[in-house]
């Protein structure tokens, strides 16, 4: 078995897969690209340095994961800060083919209940109001896995995703 390491390099993953493809990642034997395992994810954006083909190990590469992240009821403006605060994720709408990792919704303007049935495999992450403490209250019921008020996800909505979606 070839024993290689990367330095500063950066590759991206995909959650649903569990695995990344880093290219110029060249054994003596193997031109292309080298597949690693994704690692958990209290350890993805630290560095990591590929050992083998299998197993990824700290120092030199650091990975970055990309999660697809569909958008449920959530206007253009909000949609726009999103992006803005999320700009390594990839936002779609219910017209996307692509089966999200995570789904974000605006719990005032949808019903929770549908969303939650809908894609029942899917980690949701709620918001609302502040005020609307009814809207919190059914989309918890529904099933979901976080729910916050519109200020709080904007202050914290790089690490929500990261812990929801990876």
């Amino acid at each position: 078995m070839q024993t290689g390491a990367l330095k500063r390099e950066e590759v991206v993953a995909y959650p649903r897969d569990r695995q990344l493809s880093i290219p110029g990642a060249n054994g003596a034997h193997r031109p292309g690209r080298e597949v690693v395992d994704l690692p958990d994810r209290h350890e993805v954006g630290h560095r990591w340095s590929v050992i083998d083909e299998v197993n990824p190990a700290p120092a030199g590469v650091k990975i970055t994961v990309v999660a697809t992240i569909l958008l449920v009821g959530v206007d253009l403006f909000f949609r726009g800060k999103l992006e803005a605060l999320l700009p390594r994720h990839h936002l779609v709408t219910s017209d996307s083919a692509e089966l999200p990792d995570l789904v974000i919704c605006d719990v005032a303007r949808v019903e929770p209940d549908e969303v939650a049935d809908a894609y029942p495999e899917v980690p949701i992450l709620g918001f609302t109001n502040h005020t609307d403490t009814w809207g919190l209250r059914r989309a918890h019921a529904a099933g979901f896995d976080q729910v916050v008020a519109k200020s709080a996800l904007v202050e914290r909505v790089p690490t929500l995703v990261d812990e929801l979606a990876l």
